[in-house]
């Protein structure tokens, strides 16, 4: 069931969220460095990851899923946000450069034509960055934070997905490496516990971030699976009409 857009915002305005959206934000920057004269999207909750990009970029929108509910953003000035039904969203063909997907691929209901949107919407060569729960991790057990919604996903599962959808991931990363809990110590570790989890490469953190970038064309591998999928077949023996005799 999808976590409530007000909920969504409590967590993020708390001590344990604001740790969660540093954490992940570093990640999505990094990836997303510099964003000039490009128009991104967020789809899902991503207001709280998308802040950092309104300088440089020509346009960010945030969309949000029906289901979810909507709250305008940004809080001054002209809103960037809108209810959209995620699967069949409001925007012409290949007019997005970046995109990036949060509380959004868990929990909705139809994952592949949530992404295969993401991939009408980018223009060639566009990317995405996806952010899900980890299936291994301890956030994904825990329904106290958002990540704890929805279905969480393994490298493996998202990357088939990805795949299926016509994007090829290029770069993967955990995060969230710390429990969630809201004591302070924990909160105040949290640089050092990412820093560690991270360069061990630790298999429990609590988000898995991929990004990927739209392809054009269906992999050779996946025409030829097709191709094997259903074979041509001939009967063995050619039925001649009733009453004729052969020459």
């Amino acid at each position: 069931m999808p976590i409530d857009v007000i909920d969504l915002r409590s967590f993020y305005n708390s001590s344990l969220g604001e740790v969660a959206r540093r954490v992940v934000q570093k990640i999505v920057r990094e990836r997303f460095s510099n964003c000039t004269g490009y128009s991104i999207l967020g789809a899902g909750y991503a207001t709280p990851y998308l802040e950092v990009f309104r300088e440089e970029a020509v346009r960010v929108l945030a969309f949000m899923p029906a289901e979810q509910g909507v709250m305008n953003w940004p809080p001054s000035g002209l809103s960037s946000s809108a209810l959209v039904e995620t699967t069949a969203m409001p925007l012409p063909n290949s007019c997005i450069d970046r995109a990036l997907v949060v509380h959004a691929l868990e929990i909705t209901e139809h994952p592949h034509a949530l992404l295969s949107e993401i991939w009408r919407i980018l223009t060639p060569g566009g990317r995405v960055i996806v952010v899900v729960p980890c299936r291994s991790g301890l956030w994904a057990r825990l329904d106290r934070t958002p990540f704890g919604h929805g279905r969480p996903y393994s490298r493996a599962q998202l990357g088939e997905l990805l795949r299926e959808t016509l994007f090829s991931p290029t770069y993967w990363a955990e995060a969230l490496y710390i429990p969630p809990f809201k004591r302070r110590t924990w909160l105040h570790a949290a640089s050092f516990v990412e820093k560690f989890g991270g360069s061990l490469s630790l298999p429990w953190g609590g988000v898995l971030i991929v990004e990927a970038t739209k392809l054009l064309y269906r992999p050779v591998g996946a025409r030829r699976q097709e191709q094997y999928a259903m074979p041509s077949r001939k009967p063995v023996l050619a039925p001649e009409p009733a009453g004729v005799l052969p020459a």
